[in-house]
């Protein structure tokens, strides 16, 4: 086994591992940083150094295994019972962020929250924002928080079952990004170190997508805004929803890949 930082590197990439995630993991596992790795090579490890390359080698997300994500300029603390947020949820704050007066007081509602990615993006983009977030997980909800705390971000936070915890209110922007991967993807067993619950949503993966654009009208105001994230080849399924719902000015958002990501309606009213 290797013994010095240089040969821990080379006998990383010999076993497949990404040569920057590679530096990142064993950086964290010694408490130094990359550019220490770089100028003390012939280091000595530790007993115990490579656990955290042995872990990611079998498939751990990198952001479990260091317990920090960034996304849209936050650092954001994860565990095992959030997702890992994904730079192409980023898209739809994007969105939310165009259709958000730069200075208004709007209500805003991010439902699934997990680690708060999305409800804590929206806060740090607009102060002045009434952003409130939802999620059934107990466990999550405390992982949300806790950025938010320490992130000095103010968001209403909600536990229960989609829009059971903010029954008889009605926001200005809802925004989600809900389970919609189909029950026997083929792409699962490659995600098994996440939650399956906020994965996975019936046969086609639509089930929480169509109760969300039918539970949304009655809490939406007035030329109110839906944004939903989806599966690459779930969007024309979901602008289906939303304009037989009765939703208007249907459109889509395009991911990092160029496929469309996000799509989402304004409610008439």
């Amino acid at each position: 086994m290797p013994r010095t930082v240089s040969e821990a590197l080379v006998w990383a990439r010999q076993h497949g591992l990404d040569r920057l995630e590679a530096q990142a993991l064993l950086a964290h596992a010694l408490g130094q940083s990359r550019t220490w790795l770089l100028t003390h090579d012939d280091a000595e490890l530790p007993p115990g150094s490579l656990a955290l390359l042995q872990r990611r080698l079998d498939g751990e997300p990198v952001a479990y295994l260091t317990g920090t994500q960034e996304f849209h300029g936050l650092s954001l603390q994860v565990t095992p019972d959030t997702l890992v947020p994904r730079p192409d949820t980023e898209t739809l704050v994007d969105w939310a962020l165009d259709l958000l007066p730069a200075t208004g007081t709007d209500p805003v509602l991010d439902l699934g929250t997990g680690s708060g990615a999305i409800a804590l993006a929206l806060a740090h983009r607009r102060p002045g924002a009434d952003v409130h977030a939802v999620d059934r997980s107990a466990a999550a909800l405390a992982v949300a928080q806790a950025n938010g705390q320490r992130l000095g971000l103010q968001v209403g936070w909600h536990r229960g079952d989609w829009f059971a915890p903010v029954a008889g209110r009605r926001f200005a922007l809802i925004v989600s990004n809900p389970p919609y991967i189909p029950e026997n993807d083929s792409h699962l067993p490659g995600l098994r170190h996440e939650p399956r619950s906020a994965l996975t949503a019936g046969p086609d993966g639509l089930a929480d997508l169509r109760t969300l654009v039918a539970q949304a009208p009655a809490h939406l105001m007035p030329n109110g805004w839906l944004l939903l994230e989806h599966g690459w080849n779930q969007a024309d399924a979901v602008a289906d929803l939303l304009q037989e719902a009765g939703f208007a000015a249907v459109q889509h958002r395009l991911d990092l890949a160029g496929h469309r990501r996000c799509t989402g309606g304004r409610w008439p009213g």
